[in-house]
């Protein structure tokens, strides 16, 4: 970390001094913003991590768990499956919610005024792909304030007899109230959503506020900000998607504007052919300045986990190109159908594709960076099936086809 005098300045014309970071700088300040590097990444729990990430992607698909699951997992260790879901979805007091972010997310509840202006873009413009009545929504409504909170199954069954997006009109009405802010998923049961009534369960203080869009907006870079450790404007945009689901920027000079009003701090980072401006989180550049240090948590990544989900900046970071298969036809896949990456000693060092077969955790197909790679592989593998209640493991194809025998041997000695 070097500080440079520069010219010109946020806000100003004045000359200031500009902190440049190495691309080693910026992976470990995201490593340790992420909860994967030093002390305190695992305090709080899984609501501690929720808010470091600030956004935990949903997706059906589940080999060895759910991808929230091993968003957590990754992190902390063999957390309890169950404690994961509590944490996440707890019977009593809501601390979350569920909306659009990077992806459809679990987002701490404290963020819910700040997603406004998403809720008031989609509600401007109009319905998408599904077409549903105002009549229906409104019954989807009374139903709600009636009956409490229900399930699509339970308003009425979710599909309309077709393919799985063939929604039924209950679901459709259900979804758009829950796109526009005039309903709420706080939990879920059996995986599916919960719909109720912001008013029922958004704390007051919360549901009374009303942010501006620049104020939405400052707010959400600032928790990428946090989230990352440092973020350009492509970092900003990807992690949130701000120019999705109806957003539109007025450019990099608005990300600015909002980046400086939430409190971080102006960089230099490494671009493509030249330098970029980026913006660090203050704790993030105290904890570099005072010697970046802590362990390495060694882990199996979900393909959907925050620290990877932005391709260009994962290629950037850690020279991984991330692969996400499972709608690519089987005889065309590369890697598989979920590949995990292999974080080990803050890099990426390898790859697996998982599955299961009764008690046994099948590496389907191993990728090994170098030799040293093989331990730090059987040890998250060997992990992984203790904490999904598997008793072996097996790899089936491993490479290069030489480290092989040595996995196989690190695997045994751990019992695995």
């Amino acid at each position: 970390m070097t500080v440079r005098a520069d010219t010109g300045g946020y806000g100003g014309s004045s000359p200031r001094e500009t902190t440049v970071l190495s691309g080693d700088e910026v992976r470990r300040m995201t490593l340790y913003a992420q909860g994967f590097l030093g002390a305190g990444a695992k305090r709080g729990g899984v609501t501690g991590v929720l808010r470091r990430v600030s956004a935990v992607q949903l997706d059906t698909i589940s080999v060895l768990a759910r991808s929230h699951e091993l968003v957590a997992y990754a992190r902390l260790g063999p957390v309890g499956r169950g404690a994961v879901e509590k944490a996440y979805w707890p019977a009593a007091k809501p601390n979350t919610f569920e909306y659009w972010a990077h992806a459809a997310c679990i987002l701490p509840i404290a963020d819910w005024p700040y997603y406004a202006w998403r809720r008031r873009t989609i509600a401007a413009g109009g319905q998408r792909w599904h077409k549903v009545s105002e009549d229906a929504c409104e019954r989807v409504l009374t139903r709600l304030r009636a009956e409490g909170p229900l399930t699509a199954t339970q308003l009425g069954g979710a599909k309309a007899g077709g393919p799985w997006w063939d929604w039924s009109e209950v679901k459709i009405a259900a979804e758009w109230l829950l796109d526009t802010g005039r309903a709420v998923c706080v939990r879920r049961t059996g995986w599916r959503r919960v719909y109720d009534l912001p008013e029922r369960v958004i704390p007051r203080h919360l549901l009374d506020q009303e942010p501006t869009d620049s104020e939405c907006l400052s707010y959400l870079v600032g928790t990428v900000g946090r989230a990352l450790g440092v973020a350009t404007h492509a970092d900003f945009v990807e992690y949130q998607r701000l120019n999705g689901h109806g957003l539109r920027l007025r450019g990099g000079a608005a990300l600015d504007e909002a980046a400086a009003a939430a409190g971080l701090i102006p960089v230099t980072v490494p671009g493509g052919k030249r330098p970029a401006t980026g913006w660090a989180d203050p704790a993030a550049l105290a904890w570099l300045a005072a010697g970046g240090r802590g362990t390495h948590r060694t882990a199996l990544l979900s393909p959907f986990d925050s620290l990877v989900w932005d391709r260009k900046r994962t290629l950037r970071m850690f020279g991984y190109r991330h692969l996400f298969e499972p709608y690519v036809p089987k005889e065309k896949r590369e890697r598989g159908y979920f590949t995990m990456p292999l974080l080990a000693g803050g890099r990426i060092v390898g790859w697996v594709d998982p599955g299961r077969d009764g008690k046994t955790l099948l590496a389907k197909n191993v990728f090994l960076e170098k030799p040293a790679a093989v331990a730090p592989m059987a040890r998250a593998l060997a992990e992984a099936a203790q904490w999904v209640g598997c008793s072996a493991v097996a790899a089936e194809r491993v490479q290069p086809s030489a480290l092989a025998q040595p996995l196989a041997t690190e695997l045994r000695a751990l019992g695995a």
